[in-house]
């Protein structure tokens, strides 16, 4: 592909997987309007958020297989139509069965459209500069969609309702759809027709759901009860089906052989606990800006805006400056350091806090950190395979990240509604009851970023020559 052509394609890519970035924001801001119309209770307003993130990461893998092998431009199509289509079901939908059925067929496209999509910019650019720039121009987009999407999501929340966040999705995806028809080039991938690894799929998947439904409903159904321990044991049951199945079948979902490399192995690792934090602050911090200090949810949108505005400049320029000048591990380890350190200044927030000083201080550490950490990491995660498994290896490390975000969102949510339940029991108001359970779940999720920025040390930087194949760590 010419080079011009290679520019143009990338900012297709990038508006496709802005219209999922656009929908995971807009959707934390809406959350407590949700919450109120529908008649969620905490427990419960998870779903919205998680039936998304385990389809998204249940199918990432799957995704980018099926764009190796039967050509990248034809399941991106169909992930952009999947997604579209799950969005208008999400913009009608009247009661809580309905939203969350769509939410999961809407997590399915965006599966699809997000591992297609980071392959097909690992594989345009092989350059190393030209890699870095160009994931930082996708870095920037998917901010510029952060921030766009808590401002939209204020406005059409406020001024129109709740459903308007999903279907502002339909234009854009017509979009995306008629430029990829028009511009991205087809084709598909020769040789036999390949066997995919369904029974991998459906393992992981199964495994992963029950695991945050135990999590999620531990709190209601008592965690030693009959219910949670046996969903839990499936869980492990069926994690250990998928494993046995990856290691002898002739083409797996997940090679194992991956995680002998360091970067695969640490950086998966890593956006594992990094995403369990950061949907902590997505998630906690909305309903504690709109619960605790009774915030608008365009107050809330505004609220988040710093933080975006800061990731965006870091992934236009700066980043890949970064990553010139110092490589990836100094990056990561700081830049997660600094968003454990956000996170702590939310879980020290108090109940008549300020946003001047007990909110923007946490979102502007969370920014920076976020921002400096997010593209090396995506480059360590995607350093040491071959190009035609890039989409494998795409797909291996956005499981990573959604799978984290939802098994740490449900652990979060879960521990902060029960310390509520026990802050209410010994006569705490409800305010301060809310905001003690949201100070344990930021604690949990800085925690885990704290974590992550260490693991940060272990990386290896990627050799300079492209193609280089690494040995095994």
């Amino acid at each position: 592909m010419q080079k011009d052509k290679r520019w143009l394609a990338l900012w297709i890519l990038c508006l496709g997987d802005l219209m999922i970035v656009l929908d995971t924001t807009i959707v934390n801001v809406a959350l407590p309007s949700i919450r109120t119309d529908l008649g969620f209770s905490d427990t419960s307003l998870v779903w919205v958020v998680n039936a998304y993130m385990l389809t998204f990461g249940g199918f990432l893998l799957l995704g980018g297989r099926l764009g190796d092998l039967y050509g990248q431009r034809r399941i991106f199509l169909c992930g952009i139509v999947f997604f579209t289509l799950a969005s208008l079901a999400c913009g009608i939908s009247t009661n809580q069965v309905m939203l969350i059925a769509a939410r999961a067929v809407q997590g399915i496209g965006g599966a699809v459209v997000s591992s297609v999509a980071l392959s097909l910019i690992m594989n345009l650019f092989t350059e190393q500069g030209e890699r870095a720039k160009a994931m930082g121009l996708f870095g920037f987009v998917m901010s510029a969609g952060g921030s766009a999407g808590v401002l939209l999501g204020g406005v059409l929340t406020s001024v129109l309702n709740w459903h308007w966040i999903f279907l502002v999705n339909l234009p854009i995806g017509v979009a995306v759809y008629a430029l990829c028809v028009m511009l991205l080039p087809g084709g598909k991938a020769p040789g036999p027709a390949p066997k995919l690894d369904v029974g991998g799929s459906v393992t992981v998947t199964l495994s992963l759901m029950l695991a945050v439904y135990a999590i999620v409903n531990g709190n209601e159904a008592g965690w030693t009860s009959v219910q949670t321990l046996s969903l839990l044991g499936g869980a492990v049951v069926l994690l250990a089906a998928f494993l046995a199945i990856e290691a002898r079948v002739a083409d797996p979902l997940m090679p194992l052989g991956l995680f002998a490399y360091r970067n695969i192995a640490v950086s998966n690792v890593m956006g594992v606990l990094w995403a369990a934090g950061m949907f902590a602050w997505f998630f906690v911090s909305a309903l504690y800006m709109q619960l605790v200090l009774g915030y608008s949810a365009m107050q809330i949108g505004l609220a988040f805006l710093p933080s975006n505005l800061i990731m965006a400049a870091f992934s236009i320029g700066l980043s890949a400056k970064m990553v010139m000048r110092f490589g990836i591990r100094g990056p990561v380890a700081v830049g997660l350091l600094t968003a454990a350190a956000g996170l702590v200044l939310f879980a020290l927030a108090p109940v008549n806090g300020s946003f001047l000083l007990h909110v923007l201080p946490g979102m502007l550490l969370l920014g920076f950190g976020a921002g400096m950490a997010f593209n090396p990491m995506l480059l360590a995660a995607m350093s040491d395979v071959d190009p035609k498994e890039s989409g494998l290896a795409s797909g291996v490390v956005n499981t990573s990240f959604m799978m984290g975000g939802a098994l740490g969102l449900a652990v979060l949510a879960s521990l902060a509604a029960a310390r509520t339940q026990g802050l209410l029991a010994e006569g705490a108001g409800q305010a301060a009851a809310l905001n003690g359970g949201y100070h344990l779940a930021f604690a949990g999720g800085a925690l885990f970023a704290a974590i992550a920025g260490v693991g940060g040390l272990l990386l290896r930087e990627p050799r300079p020559a492209a193609g280089h194949q690494p040995a095994p760590a």
